[in-house]
């Protein structure tokens, strides 16, 4: 695992212990934490629990959003966090 991977899942981690008590629910912290861990442990984006933890984390975040109780870009900043516990997708090019 790289440092920064491990740095994304600590920020993930301090998210849910400065806001978890104020601004989620139980279920929300938990659903976070699950797609922190499948990502932190996973080798392969593409792999079942990868593709699920993604989706249903961005849906969470997305009605979070539209229901007024976080903004935009502070729902975009954990996003960007949470992903960034997973491995990285190389860049292919063509020569």
């Amino acid at each position: 695992m790289s440092p920064e991977r491990t740095d994304a899942y600590r920020r993930v981690l301090q998210v849910l212990e400065d806001l978890g008590p104020s601004k989620l629910q139980d279920d929300e912290v938990d659903r976070i934490r699950y797609a922190a861990d499948s990502l932190v442990l996973t080798t392969d984006l593409d792999s079942d629990d990868a593709i699920e933890a993604i989706a249903e984390i961005r849906l969470m975040l997305d009605h979070l959003v539209d229901s007024g109780r976080w903004s935009q870009e502070s729902a975009d900043k954990l996003n960007d966090d949470i992903l960034a516990c997973g491995p990285q997708r190389e860049l292919v090019t063509s020569a």
